[in-house]
């Protein structure tokens, strides 16, 4: 049980470390984006691959989790996995061809629908190509966590995205290529990723059966309508902002806005969450394997309480720490010539605070998930997923003409609160537990305080060395609080410290 326990642990790294090495390489496109296209093209690019997102749920349909459940079912069986391979793969090789071809044909009335111009339908063509070579990667991707090559997926993950990254580099710097050439790294991307899982395709054999089909589409198709529910909550802004009226926009921002302009500024800001992110990407790797192997201790419900008050101390500390100091890299000149983002996106500077914070409420809901997924209570997630879509898009509906950028950003807020609040109604439903909510919440409520008092430091002056002070001390003074809320568990992460830095 414990080498099998070790073998998980192994993968969960190596898929964990993928994952974020693959994320934070293609942030590095971030800041090329910014400075070599217009915020306008930044808009409909990030539009255009927040749709991206979601038809990537609808061409796939369910089918990588699907095929996971019934080959890994016959592997156990006959361990002949090849017909339900081949299935899957020439199906969706089949509707994916079509429904590129499709977005392919009707191009500019998508472009139209989604908010954009006909003219930009060029780039519904080019997001259609991408979706088509990214849908023959799902299976091969399936079969390489089936057959335990972890190693392997993550070579292909890895090498795709620094494709992306070196081809979007030639393309919009020497070559001066624009919008169409930060596709056009993308296609070369998904290509080389294609590339390495070629030697799979061995695999395929000129079979297809009905009756495979039918048994994982029973299994796939539920997954579809939560997926975009769960991809609506950090993307439905974008696809409600581009709606934003020339009025509301000019009465927000003053002249010579565009809505485009203000999804490119939005979405290039927004992307400053990664630093949030990523840590909560890397805790949800480690935090599922390690609840399952200690779900039978006798002080699990203790545990869990210590695990859920760090994590979220620590989330709420970095939140604060990024909202004082992420403007001032944003907006830093690097050797006199750079920025990370140029001062026409310095509008949207604003929304970060509140981005920073909805991950907060991300951490939460992370680790209350651990009593649902325990006692097997999984029908209650879609409930979770819907309700914080549709509060996300309800507010982005009512926020938007009102405030714009913020509008949408204090709508995402609300949409992880609401997905926090029912993650706790029915995971403490079926897994009582008593967590320190009162003392979360006071460090909360300090931390709101902290923003407001450092938004009074004057920063109009030549001198940055007494504004860092005063920021240090505010975080120091709140690392200092937290400790003082929390003592028995600062006293378990600095034991655990000093055994790490003694060797033990």
């Amino acid at each position: 049980m414990l080498a099998k326990l070790k073998l998980l642990a192994k993968d969960t790294v190596i898929y964990g470390a993928s994952t974020i090495i693959a994320r934070s390489l293609n942030y590095l496109l971030v800041p090329l984006y910014a400075n070599k296209l217009s915020t306008f093209d930044n808009g409909v690019q990030t539009l255009v691959y927040a749709n991206i997102a979601l038809a990537n749920v609808l061409f796939s349909y369910g089918l990588e989790t699907s095929y996971l459940k019934s080959a890994s079912d016959t592997l156990h069986r006959s361990g002949d996995t090849k017909g339900y391979f081949s299935t899957a793969f020439f199906s969706l090789l089949v509707t994916s061809t079509i429904f590129a071809a499709v977005m392919a044909f009707f191009s500019a009335s998508l472009a139209e629908f989604i908010g954009l111009g006909p003219r930009e339908g060029e780039f519904i063509t080019y997001a259609a190509a991408i979706l088509w070579i990214d849908t023959l990667l799902v299976i091969p991707f399936a079969e390489l966590r089936l057959k335990r090559k972890a190693l392997q997926f993550a070579a292909a993950r890895i090498v795709g995205v620094i494709a992306v990254v070196v081809s979007a580099v030639i393309l919009l710097i020497p070559l001066n290529a624009g919008l169409p050439g930060a596709f056009f790294a993308n296609i070369i991307g998904s290509l080389v990723s294609l590339a390495v899982v070629v030697p799979l395709l061995r695999d395929l054999r000129p079979f297809f059966s009905f009756a495979y089909l039918r048994e994982m589409l029973r299994v796939g198709l539920p997954y579809v309508p939560t997926g975009i529910a769960g991809l609506l909550i950090h993307l439905i802004d974008r696809n409600l902002l581009i709606r934003i009226s020339a009025p509301d926009i000019e009465r927000i921002y003053g002249k010579g806005y565009h809505a485009s302009d203000i999804v490119g500024i939005y979405g290039r800001v927004a992307a400053f969450g990664i630093i949030l992110q990523l840590m909560i990407q890397v805790f949800r790797f480690a935090w599922q394997p390690f609840f399952l192997q200690h779900a039978s201790d006798p002080e699990v419900k203790k545990l869990f309480r210590y695990v859920l008050s760090i994590s979220t101390v620590l989330t709420m500390f970095v939140a604060l720490a990024a909202t004082f100091f992420v403007p001032d890299l944003v907006r830093y000149h690097y050797g006199g010539s750079f920025y990370l983002l140029p001062p026409e996106y310095w509008i949207g500077l604003s929304v970060l605070p509140w981005i920073f914070l909805s991950y907060v409420f991300d951490m939460v809901s992370t680790n209350l998930s651990s009593g649902i997924l325990l006692t097997g209570n999984t029908r209650y997630l879609p409930v979770v997923t819907f309700t914080g879509a549709a509060v996300t898009g309800l507010g982005c509906w009512l926020l938007i003409p009102f405030a714009g950028m913020e509008g949408a950003a204090f709508a995402i807020v609300a949409g992880t609160i609401a997905m926090c609040l029912v993650m706790a109604f029915y995971s403490l439903r079926v897994f009582p537990n008593r967590y320190d909510w009162s003392r979360l919440l006071v460090l909360l409520a300090a931390g709101i305080v902290a923003v407001f008092l450092e938004k009074g430091i004057d920063v109009s002056g030549d001198e940055l060395l007494p504004v860092l002070l005063e920021r240090l001390l505010i975080l120091l003074l709140y690392a200092v609080l937290a400790a003082g809320l929390f003592r028995e568990e600062s006293m378990m992460v600095l034991v655990r410290i000093r055994k790490r830095a003694a060797g033990g």
